[in-house]
């Protein structure tokens, strides 16, 4: 066998990136984008604010004609009209002159200040001031951003604060990276999908669910292969009958078994890249190609198989993508509990990330074994375990938030 085993989890990452082809840029509605990544820099087509304009409502005016207004003292200027969001007022505003405006509205020629309605008595045809007016409450003309300027850089995720910069800047459409196209194959006799009858022996299939949401969330589409058996002949019309996708994620079948198909057929028949990674659970992820379609092995596990797709996957599509944000939120925190480690493998161990008085700490599961799917809902963190460098209580590790 002449393909790298046990290789490190960057080295799996780099050869999954490497294995797949970055889509095709196309424009969407901004609808359409929340979720994707965004292809190419945008720059901003407008001024924002397009005028200079108002932070409050209250009135517009001359900062020099209130400088010696007070709650003792107040100084009565004459109210010559308003402005509203969306209009402009018409003259230029005199000396001694006011006009009532509204948060968003355009300051008026000749005002260089505002007062807030709070700190205003109106009074007939004029207007009570109890403190100075302020320039710091009008929003200058491209504060916010400038015409021609880059707003959002290729790779940012498009999410309700990017969109939202994206309208600001007068964009109707966006270039978007296409969402891959994600084929998932679940293989062994004893899967079976929930609602049909368990025979005993049987499982149903939480893999196929569980990594269809995975990949929905990052924005890809997931395409559902109907499950094979452990024969050969079935797995290898299901590989060869994907049909036009990106990647194939399989589940189950890659392993040391005498079951273990997928193994075998890359092995014997398509391409291998590496197989085993040195990571605890999922060692036994394989990546290669079958009729030049790029296919990583999943472990049948559903821990394994959740956590392979979250440290490895996950984080090769973000490289491809060219992501600007991190695929994972990590930070240091106190272990309360020891943690093992596992020769020549880093671990990733199951753990409930918790704070006091705004510190974190983060304390072991003590049920790790790749089975327990639960623990992936009974806790919130991955602790990082290198090969070899045990964790006691008090140690300060580094946590994945998930």
């Amino acid at each position: 066998m002449s393909f790298p085993m046990n290789v490190s989890v960057e080295y799996a990452i780099a050869a999954l990136e490497r294995e797949l082809k970055q889509p095709d840029a196309r424009e969407v509605s901004l609808p359409e984008a929340y979720g994707l990544t965004l292809a190419r820099d945008l720059s901003a087509l407008v001024d924002h604010p397009s005028l200079d304009d108002s932070a409050l409502d209250g009135i517009a005016c001359r900062v020099e004609d209130t400088l010696n207004a007070s709650p003792e003292s107040p100084t009565l200027l004459e109210l010559v009209g308003e402005v509203a969001a969306g209009s402009v007022f018409s003259s230029r505003v005199k000396p001694g002159e006011a006009v009532r405006i509204y948060t968003g509205a355009p300051v008026p020629d000749g005002a260089n200040g505002i007062i807030p309605v709070e700190k205003l008595e109106f009074v007939g045809n004029g207007v009570k001031v109890f403190q100075p007016a302020r320039a710091s409450d009008i929003r200058e003309r491209g504060s916010d951003f400038e015409r021609g300027q880059i707003g959002l850089t290729r790779g940012t995720l498009l999410n309700s604060s990017t969109l939202a910069l994206c309208a600001a800047m007068g964009h109707p459409r966006v270039p978007t990276f296409r969402p891959l196209r994600i084929a998932l194959l679940s293989t062994g006799d004893e899967i079976y999908e929930p609602g049909e009858d368990l025979p005993p022996g049987g499982v149903y299939n939480s893999n196929r669910y569980g990594l269809e949401a995975k990949i929905r969330s990052l924005g890809h589409q997931a395409i559902i292969l109907p499950r094979t058996v452990d024969r050969v002949e079935e797995l290898e019309s299901a590989l060869s009958s994907v049909g036009e996708v990106d990647l194939l994620l399989t589940s189950g079948g890659v392993s040391m078994g005498k079951y273990d198909l997928v193994r075998d057929l890359l092995i014997e028949r398509g391409e291998v890249k590496f197989w085993k990674v040195a990571l605890r659970p999922g060692g036994p992820a394989m990546l290669g190609r079958w009729n030049n379609l790029p296919v990583f092995g999943l472990p049948g596990n559903p821990v394994s198989s959740l956590l392979v797709f979250e440290i490895i996957v996950k984080s090769a599509l973000y490289k491809l993508l060219e992501r600007k944000d991190a695929p994972h939120r990590i930070l240091k925190a106190r272990a309360t509990t020891p943690f093992k480690s596992v020769p020549d493998k880093r671990a990733y161990w199951r753990a409930k990330l918790e704070f006091e008085n705004g510190h974190p700490t983060v304390s072991d599961f003590v049920d790790q074994r790749s089975s327990v799917l639960r623990s992936m809902v009974e806790n919130n963190a991955l602790v990082v375990v290198e090969a070899g460098q045990k964790v006691e209580a008090g140690n300060e590790v580094e946590v994945i938030w998930l």
